[in-house]
């Protein structure tokens, strides 16, 4: 018959490693968090309730939200967004611009992709965009493109939806 104690040192390894494995645990966590709350600024009209919409979209999807509730259309300019992608808001993260109802998912894209590019746009307020999809548009979707602007004005398809 097998001696069915433990050794010491055995015993001590298991004790050590349990430690280890919850000492990291909270910085496994957090910098998972750190990871996931990304610092977003957005410029839009005060009175305007898709992009309300919008900036609650983020936070939903783990953006922290700067507002600036003094409109778009300076700022757009200055950050070079071209007119014909213009939207109701505009917003910088990590270095892009975002034009309009940009779903969370492609930001998240494109900040880990990190493509040579101005940032992203969909241009007007399609309905079913996020902040153009509440309870006022009863269900109903066009399809949209998710632009990719390039920083000498071209543009690709980033993403469809339909």
């Amino acid at each position: 018959m097998r001696d069915q104690s433990v050794s010491p040192l055995r015993s001590r390894r298991k004790v050590l490693m349990a430690a280890l494995s919850l000492a990291c645990t909270p910085t496994i966590w957090a910098a998972s968090e750190t990871a996931e709350r990304t610092p977003i600024k957005v410029w839009k009209d005060p009175n305007c309730g898709c992009c309300k919409l919008w900036v609650s979209h983020l936070e939903h999807n783990g953006f922290v939200v700067t507002v600036v509730d003094e409109g778009n259309k300076a700022v757009r300019a200055t950050l070079g967004m071209p007119e014909r992608q213009a939207s109701c808001h505009t917003a910088v993260v990590s270095g892009y611009v975002i034009e309009g109802h940009v779903p969370a998912r492609d930001i998240r894209r494109l900040l880990k992709d990190r493509p040579h590019a101005l940032g992203l746009a969909v241009p007007g307020m399609p309905v079913g965009s996020p902040g153009m999809d509440g309870p006022d548009f009863d269900g109903h979707r066009d399809p949209y493109q998710v632009l990719l602007i390039r920083k000498d004005g071209s543009v690709l398809v980033f993403n469809s939806y339909s």
